[in-house]
């Protein structure tokens, strides 16, 4: 076995196995055959693109005209901090012993 090949094995070296109905198994054959792949291919792209979908997601902050209007104003200027504010950096001060 050449090393591009043992490489290529390694890399792929991780399982993914789920139960499914066959309903599903046959919507998904059917989809894999219509993209011209494996039924395992079309599975790993689907689930990587869901994935990376949903991490971005989640990490992406989008906000409409106004809220993004509301958030710069809050950003460049800043209400001073309120009695309630001022006690709890006390706290946190004092909890981490500064």
């Amino acid at each position: 076995m050449s090393r591009t090949q043992v490489r290529k094995r390694s890399r792929k070296a991780r399982r993914l196995e789920a139960r499914i109905t066959p309903g599903q198994k046959h919507l998904i054959e059917r989809a894999a055959a219509l993209r011209g792949t494996s039924v395992t291919e079309f599975v790993v792209a689907s689930a990587q693109e869901a994935a990376a979908r949903t991490i971005r997601d989640f990490e992406v902050l989008t906000l409409r005209a106004e809220a993004s209007e509301v958030f710069v104003n809050a950003i460049l200027s800043p209400l001073a901090p309120n009695k309630a504010a001022r006690a709890a950096a006390q706290r946190y001060k004092k909890h981490l012993g500064l």
